[in-house]
């Protein structure tokens, strides 16, 4: 019993020294330049993805302005086609009413 109870000591001293000498290193100035650097790569890396995004959003605004005025020239042309039918049919049923 008095093994386990020294290795569990053993292996949470060793965490803690291991902790503490992470923390130092992690807190020193060279670790700083790392963080810094790192803060810099991910900034750039948003504002092209940023710039990606907009680009997208953009053509896809353009895409959407362009379905809609072929939607709206196609009901047109249908319009004017209906229209040219019940145009034809009064003059059909003009003509047979003359007769």
């Amino acid at each position: 019993m008095d093994i386990f109870k020294l290795k569990n000591f053993g292996i949470f001293a060793g965490g803690l020294l291991f902790g503490t000498a992470g923390i130092k290193i992690l807190s020193g100035s060279d670790a700083k330049k790392v963080y810094t650097g790192c803060t810099a790569a991910v900034l750039r890396a948003k504002d092209c993805v940023m710039k990606t995004v907009q680009t997208v959003q953009e053509n896809a605004e353009d895409i959407l302005a362009e379905a809609k005025q072929i939607n709206d020239d196609r009901a047109a042309k249908e319009a004017e086609q209906v229209q040219e039918a019940l145009d034809d049919f009064k003059e059909v049923d003009d003509a047979e009413g003359e007769e």
